[in-house]
């Protein structure tokens, strides 16, 4: 399995991050993204995103700040 994608989504108000993201994925027939986020909207916001996309989302909390793995 390749390396993740990292998106650094850390320090951005919505819906930056699921822009971020949405810009991310669409580039992708598939794989691993890991997005950081620092909010749990942001989080709620790019996985419910993701979701719709068709991505399987695991969510990681790291105190500060959250992981969203995103595979397809």
């Amino acid at each position: 399995m390749s390396e993740p994608v990292i998106v650094d989504a850390k320090g951005l108000s919505c819906p930056q991050p699921v822009l971020v993201t949405q810009k991310t994925i669409a580039q992708m027939e598939g794989g691993c993204v890991e997005v950081h986020v620092d909010t749990v909207t942001s989080r709620e916001n790019v996985a419910r995103f993701a979701r719709k996309k068709g991505w399987k989302v695991v969510k990681e909390d790291y105190g500060d700040w959250q992981k969203i793995i995103l595979t397809k």
